[in-house]
């Protein structure tokens, strides 16, 4: 079985923020990753994961105004600062908080930008990260979101990114692998998990359609975590899913699973 941690952003949201690290070890849970932990202290959340004997696993970099539609702005030729300076504080959040690893999203391309360069100042930000990061011995991972729930999505599968990382040229960076846009994008999920492990540094998954539990929708998720074990993966396992009940009720399907 994989190793699993939770979404603090999606799950435990009955309770605010700082309840959810103690709702979270209650069930179980040693490990917990947050998108946006910016809206809290740092020393807030390193207090919380003592307390509560947990590890933050992943967090994005600041995405710009989430409230007025941003999606991230690493593909955003005119706010190439803007993005910097949240990887800084990014940078400096993992830190604190002891977090081997935070996510990049590209953003939406601009309606006033050609794809080209929407692509260079991608892999441009990309290689500032990863240097950036590897000097602080974070592992950088950039995520693909399907373009159905967030339409003109810069970075929305697995072959472009794979490309793009090969543009950047570090070796600090590998693609953080979200089996529910990946299935809307592109399905082949076992294959392309079995295919670019290597190149894969950290899991999440919802099912689909809904982005709820497994075992509300299409996917077979015995299969998938026994075939993660099969290939060997060693990373962790994330449950980043909108809880068709209670999160309580919604993770019922780890003891059927398990």
């Amino acid at each position: 079985m994989p190793d699993f941690a939770v979404n603090l952003s999606m799950l435990f949201t009955e309770v605010p923020l700082p309840e959810r690290f103690a709702a979270a070890a209650e069930h179980g849970f040693s490990k917990v990753e947050i998108q946006f932990p910016y809206e809290l202290p740092a020393a807030q959340i390193a207090s919380l994961l003592t307390e509560n004997q947990q590890q933050l696993v992943l967090l994005n970099a600041p995405a710009g105004n989430w409230q007025s539609g941003d999606r991230g702005i690493a593909c955003h030729p005119h706010r190439v600062d803007e993005f910097r300076q949240g990887v800084a504080l990014a940078i400096e959040y993992a830190k604190i908080l002891n977090c081997n690893n935070i996510n990049i999203l590209s953003g939406i391309l601009p309606e006033d930008c050609d794809y080209d360069l929407a692509e260079k100042t991608f892999i441009d930000n990309l290689r500032f990260c990863a240097k950036a990061c590897a000097k602080a011995d974070i592992q950088l991972l950039a995520e693909a979101i399907n373009t159905q729930d967030i339409p003109g999505f810069f970075l929305n599968n697995s072959a472009q990114a794979f490309a793009l990382f090969k543009a950047v040229a570090h070796p600090n960076i590998k693609l953080q692998y979200d089996i529910y846009h990946m299935q809307i994008m592109e399905g082949n999920l076992i294959q392309t998990l079995r295919n670019h492990l290597d190149n894969i540094g950290h899991i999440q998954f919802a099912d689909v359609p809904g982005r709820h539990e497994p075992q509300t929708g299409e996917l077979n998720f015995s299969n998938i975590f026994k075939a993660l074990d099969d290939m060997g993966y060693s990373g962790i396992t994330s449950l980043e899913y909108n809880p068709s009940v209670s999160t309580t009720e919604s993770l019922r399907w780890l003891k059927q699973i398990a």
